[in-house]
């Protein structure tokens, strides 16, 4: 099954082809994602509006150069993924609409897809490990970005139990807003992680939120404060920046490691797949795979290309549930807030 994929939900238009048949990395006939970062960063972050615009420009000759890499053309599909939620509306629409077009124009299936499971799953798509192949459930999802900072227990693919959330800003958003108090362009988070090379270790250390009392929940509005006292009470320096910047990352890779720690030992597994946006971070996978090594267990994460905003992880998520004969109606639906507890298990094929 050849299974087109588009995410719309924020400020990236993605879109992949996706071939069941083939199957693994290699399934990925193409995908492209075009980034809207130089459009926003005047006003220092995403306006929906212009986002929503933005789609509207990019996304058909986006597919039309995706289909074009995939060597294929719209009649060879045989399905159609979108991002329906969560994320925002107007941007969703648009993802949503072309989609159901094209998929009755066609007369083949689409599907709504959950944004965040589409993360959760893009590690599975990878062949990373030949011995031991994609992670299969059980295991402990950490779902990171700008968005979301949650843990999730994975029983199955589409049966999903929130064990712990951010009571406040995601780890990706807290990157994001601490660079900019600190000065660095938009988007800070990138921009403050490479500064964070430079830092010294141990020259500002932060708390580690929430990692003292017991539970699986996070919080990181706190660390954005001290980081900010910190940068107020000093020389501001280039070095200084690059110390806290160091500081600021170790205490969130830190707090998520040991977060993740729990989770593994609450549910008893030993995989941990981490996916989004901020589990691109290098910092964050070599503590991660270190603690997976000292226990015995597996970490997994999807590509850096993969961990940010994609219609690769849209159109793999979407085929799963394609071949396993669930659809949406031909009606144009979207769902900004979206509890992915309430996704249908994935039935047999």
């Amino acid at each position: 099954m050849k299974v087109l994929g588009i995410e719309t939900s924020c400020d990236e238009t993605g879109v992949a082809v996706f071939d069941t048949a083939i199957g693994g990395a290699a399934g990925l006939r193409a995908h492209a994602v075009y980034s809207q970062i130089a459009l926003h960063a005047e006003y220092g972050g995403v306006v929906p509006e212009l986002a929503s615009r933005d789609h509207v420009r990019k996304l058909l000759p986006l597919i039309r150069q995706t289909l074009a890499e995939a060597d294929l053309s719209t009649r060879d599909l045989d399905g159609v993924a979108y991002t329906a939620g969560p994320g925002l509306v107007g941007a969703l629409l648009v993802g949503a609409g072309v989609a159901r077009s094209l998929a009755w124009a066609l007369d083949v299936p689409a599907i709504g897809v959950h944004h965040m499971e589409g993360h959760l799953l893009a590690p599975l798509m990878e062949d990373a490990d030949p011995l031991l192949g994609p992670p299969q459930p059980p295991f402990v999802a950490l779902l990171v970005s700008g968005g979301h900072t949650q843990l999730v227990a994975v029983d199955a693919i589409g049966v999903y139990r929130l064990l712990g959330e951010t009571l406040d800003d995601a780890a990706g958003e807290a990157f994001d807003k601490t660079a900019k108090l600190m000065g660095l362009p938009y988007p800070g988070g990138p921009q403050l992680a490479a500064l964070a090379e430079h830092g010294t270790p141990g020259a500002f250390r932060f708390p580690r939120p929430m990692t003292t009392r017991p539970g699986l929940d996070f919080s990181f509005s706190g660390l954005k404060t001290q980081v900010l006292l910190a940068w107020q009470g000093s020389d501001q320096s280039e070095a200084t920046r690059a110390d806290i910047a160091r500081g600021f990352e170790d205490a969130v890779v830190d707090t998520l490691a040991i977060k993740c720690a729990r989770a593994l030992d609450a549910t008893g597994c030993n995989t941990l797949v981490v996916a989004g946006g901020v589990g691109a971070n290098t910092r964050l996978r070599a503590k991660l795979q270190a603690d997976a090594q000292r226990r015995g267990g597996r970490v997994c994460f999807p590509r850096p290309a993969l961990c940010t905003d994609n219609g690769a992880m849209i159109a793999f998520a979407g085929a799963l549930r394609l071949e396993a004969g669930q659809s949406s109606d031909a009606a144009v639906h979207v769902t900004p807030r979206w509890d992915m507890a309430t996704l249908p298990p994935l039935a047999a094929a």
